[in-house]
């Protein structure tokens, strides 16, 4: 708000100023260092002296300066001297010198833009020249450019930068008359974070120039680090001018930090600052990332006597070759004739000698010649590495004349009649589109600003102690995005170090782990925590583990998912093979019982109690021997519907015949003689009745379970973590508990009529041993349920498995073995007679 203002009243004073001087020479700032006269006057702004070096008033004659102005001169001389180029029309030019200081800049600017001067010889008269040129070349820094935009671009006189790089000159609402031929910085940064991600350095400190060149250039960095998973150690800035102590605290958390890569986002000037603070300290082992700033300066190299930069890494301006120019810049006659105090300033300075009128009886330098040869020093102004800046400044003047000759129209020769206006003149320059005599483009965006090339520098250190600038590479933003950046390793030297220097504040984590950032600290700070079971990472800097399927589980190293184990009681294993061997063994024992029985079928005491039940019971305890098979092995469908089913139809049968015999010998030892009746509902045809509807109530139960809700294969996954357990699901838990609950009710009522029977007067009472068979059945399945409840996977089913047999053996054994004693070891006992014995004889 206030910048307008002050802006106007600049001009306010200048015109003022003009109307009450008197045409008279001047040698002060307010006229230009170096001009010539022509039809069309172009302005230049150039620092020819700074004061920065030892932070004192005096200033100090800058090479650099007088090279960019005679990439000027060059240039306008080259287009005055064509014929297909403004024909019949000359370019002059105004070059004024900034010395280093932004306010001088916008001084000379308002002079170049409406200023007035000193006429020489015409003291008596009032008189004023108009002084105002057609557009503008420099200023080498984006600070001073900034705010001479400000003020020029009320008047659309256009200003076109050679080296002025931030981003924010840009904004066309706020400098519409601001025009480069260098790229924006905005590129530039994320060039620069693309550059430190390619070499996997992530943790990094930052220095940058406390001015809008390095405070807009550092942000854009700063931003696309993030984006990249880049961590900025310590980030600091500074400006020439500032203090000792300041370069001293940055120097300080230099030595203090652990990162081994220093992006530097400064001027120059800034760097040569900075490097006569490191020289006093050895900084040797850090590498640095520059910017187009200082990377190829050659003052900077010569500064760097401790080789503090040996192995920079950094982006530059593409080289460039303009013919002729260097020849031109070694002939110094232009300054000669055009300033010659300027022109004995420099001469001294390059030549390090004085001239005879400026020499003092205190002087001891050597007296200047005027005929020494330029081409035998080697010093900053002679070195020509900065050919691509001066080349800038070579098309930002061919930008201005293709315009001036596209708006006089000029053919064979152009229209000097036509009226030049600021603003059409701008208008041209952004639609211009030219080749230069090497065939270079030249062309500007919406913004004013030109592609986006860069060169990846390499400083590499010769034997004879030069540094030379060597392209490892190229950038180039209008490619593809995963061709812009093309770096050539092979020509890549980093002498300070054996090898790609590692900057990471946390080593990367290998596969099998995850990152945990630690607290406090930023995102590339962070520990490697191992993933946990049944969760993998076969990434490096994964911040996840990724759980694996349920059918698989983690290897021990975290970095892949293998198969579980899948576990099921089989007939390999030494469990599955003694659970089958003893239900074999049963099943042949029984068997055995069966064939000792039919061969003495007529015996009594095979006959007694109903020898029918005998046979049905010893059939039935073969199947409960048998169907403890269908356990064994991995579960299907038919097996898991087998299983259970027939465990319960064959133990109810098995339950049903001794229940049967049970009553029988309890009926015929209550019945009450004479002429008692009772025993005749208890026949042959009843007792098979009633194991008949005893088991076909279980055979109804484990119908409607396998209709409703069926016992299926299960994959259990949540008993270990590790491994499957192939398992039989029971479809229905109310089924199988009815199974169970009906078996478990006819063992019961067995038990107690056995029980109510075992004192019943006979020489062998049968109810005796189904009494304690019946406890020996009831034992075994009431252990069973807390058992079966707490035993995983397979053993679960080992454990119904051993029930089974356990309870088919007891009743086996129980019952039939005695039986089996009499008939093969005691045949005198096994008559009809010692059955139905009163006497207290006892057969055992």
């Amino acid at each position: 708000m206030f910048l307008p203002i002050i802006t106007l009243l600049l001009l306010v004073v200048s015109f003022s100023q003009a109307d009450e001087q008197v045409c008279r020479q001047m040698g002060g700032p307010e006229n230009p260092q170096l001009s010539q006269d022509g039809t069309i006057i172009l302005g230049g702004i150039f620092s020819f002296h700074s004061s920065w070096k030892d932070r004192m008033d005096t200033y100090f004659l800058s090479f650099r300066g007088f090279q960019f102005a005679q990439a000027m001169l060059f240039a306008i001389e080259e287009i005055n001297n064509s014929t297909d180029l403004l024909p019949g029309v000359s370019l002059g030019y105004k070059i004024y010198d900034a010395c280093g200081s932004m306010a001088r800049s916008v001084k000379v600017a308002l002079t170049l833009t409406n200023g007035n001067e000193i006429v020489a010889g015409q003291s008596e008269r009032p008189c004023t020249r108009p002084s105002q040129v057609q557009a503008i070349i420099g200023e080498t820094s984006s600070s001073p450019c900034m705010a001479i935009a400000t003020v020029l671009g009320p008047f659309y006189i256009s200003m076109i930068s050679h080296f002025a790089t931030c981003a924010c000159l840009s904004d066309k609402t706020k400098y519409p008359s601001f025009l480069r031929t260098i790229p924006s910085d905005y590129y530039q940064s994320r060039a620069l974070a693309h550059l430190v991600k390619y070499f996997g350095w992530t943790w990094v400190g930052a220095i940058r120039t406390n001015d809008d060149y390095g405070n807009n250039g550092m942000a854009t960095f700063t931003e696309t680090a993030q984006q990249l998973g880049i961590c900025l150690e310590y980030s600091v800035s500074f400006f020439r001018t500032d203090p000792a102590d300041k370069i001293q605290k940055i120097i300080d958390i230099i030595k203090a930090s652990t990162s081994k890569v220093i992006v530097a986002f400064l001027s120059h000037m800034d760097m040569d600052v900075l490097m006569y603070g490191m020289s006093q300290h050895n900084l040797t082992e850090y590498q640095w990332v520059g910017s187009e700033g200082w990377i190829v300066d050659s003052e900077i190299a010569a500064l760097d006597i401790h080789h503090i930069l040996n192995g920079a890494i950094g982006l530059s301006i593409p080289k460039a070759h303009v013919s002729g120019l260097r020849e031109f810049m070694l002939n110094l006659k232009p300054l000669n004739s055009s300033n010659n105090e300027l022109f004995i300033e420099f001469w001294e300075a390059l030549f390090n000698c004085r001239f005879r009128q400026s020499i003092s009886s205190s002087d001891i330098q050597r007296e200047c010649t005027g005929d020494e040869d330029v081409t035998g020093v080697q010093n900053s102004y002679t070195d020509m590495s900065l050919i691509p800046i001066f080349n800038n400044v070579y098309k930002g003047v061919y930008a201005v004349a293709h315009a001036l000759h596209n708006i006089l129209s000029c053919n064979k020769t152009c229209n000097k009649t036509v009226p030049l206006d600021p603003f059409t003149i701008l208008q041209h320059i952004k639609n211009i589109y030219f080749k230069t005599k090497e065939g270079e483009e030249v062309y500007f965006n919406e913004n004013g600003d030109p592609a986006a090339k860069y060169e990846i520098i390499n400083w590499q250190p010769r034997e004879n102690g030069i540094v030379e600038f060597v392209t490892v590479g190229l950038y180039d933003i209008s490619l593809a995005a995963e061709k812009q950046a093309i770096l050539y390793m092979f020509f890549l030297i980093m002498p300070l170090f054996v090898q790609v220097p590692v900057s990471v504040c946390s080593e990367k984590c290998p596969p099998g782990t995850r990152k945990v950032l630690q607290k406090g600290r930023p995102v590339c700070c962070y520990d490697c925590i191992r993933c946990a079971e049944g969760e993998i990472n076969n990434i490096t800097d994964s911040v996840t583990c990724v759980r694996c399927l349920p059918e698989y589980w983690s290897n021990e190293r975290r970095d892949a998912c293998i198969k579980k184990e899948a576990v099921f009681l089989s007939y390999e294993e030494i469990m599955g093979a003694l659970l089958t061997a003893a239900s074999v063994f049963g099943t042949c024992t029984t068997a055995g019982v069966v064939l000792i029985f039919f061969k003495h079928r007529k015996t009594p005491i095979v006959r007694a109690n109903n020898s029918e039940l005998s046979f049905l019971l010893l059939f039935s305890l073969t199947l409960c021997f048998l169907c403890s098979l269908t356990f064994i092995g991995q579960p299907s469908e038919w097996s898991c519907m087998l299983r259970h089913t027939a465990f319960g139809i064959t133990f109810v049968l098995c339950i049903s015949c001794v229940l049967g015999k049970t009553i029988v010998v309890l009926m015929a030892f209550r019945a009450k003689p004479p002429g008692n009746n009772m025993m005749k509902w208890f026949g042959q045809t009843q007792q098979r009745l009633c194991v008949l509807v005893f088991t076909l109530v279980q055979v109804i139960i484990c119908i409607v379970w396998l209709t409703i809700c069926p016992p299926f294969p299960f994959k259990n996954f949540k008993e270990f973590k590790d491994k499957i357990i192939l398992e039989c699901a029971l479809g229905s838990a109310v089924g199988y508990w009815a199974v169970l609950g009906y078996i478990g009710l006819l063992s019961v009522l067995c038990f107690i009529f056995a029980f109510l029977a075992r004192k019943l007067p006979d020489n062998f009472n049968e109810a005796k041993f189904i009494t304690f068979s019946m406890l020996i059945f009831c034992a075994v399945w009431i252990t069973f349920i807390p058992a079966y409840v707490s035993s995983p996977g397979k053993f679960s089913v080992a454990v119904e498995v051993f029930a089974i047999l356990a309870s088919s053996f007891g009743l086996l054994i129980c019952i039939f073995m005695p039986k089996c004693y009499i008939i093969l070891l005691k045949p005198e006992n096994n008559t009809k007679k010692n059955m139905m014995g009163k006497k207290a004889t006892h057969l055992f």
